[in-house]
């Protein structure tokens, strides 16, 4: 398992995660972010990419 943290004072719920992996961040009915904290390690990956592009940085897998 993956744990994943986001940093909510800097996320400015841009969305580009939401691309990379769906199945862990999505924006709700307000347009505010929602993640997973835990994922399996098959999501690996696609957590990285959402860190990589994500315009603020606030994405951090802790492993």
């Amino acid at each position: 398992m993956i744990k994943i943290q986001v940093d909510m004072e800097k996320c400015q719920h841009y969305g580009q995660c939401v691309y990379e992996a769906p199945n862990i961040f999505q924006l709700n009915s307000e347009d505010k972010l929602e993640y997973i904290a835990t994922a399996d390690d098959a999501e690996l990956n696609n957590v990285k990419e959402a860190a990589d592009v994500c315009p603020m940085q606030a994405i951090t897998i802790v492993q």
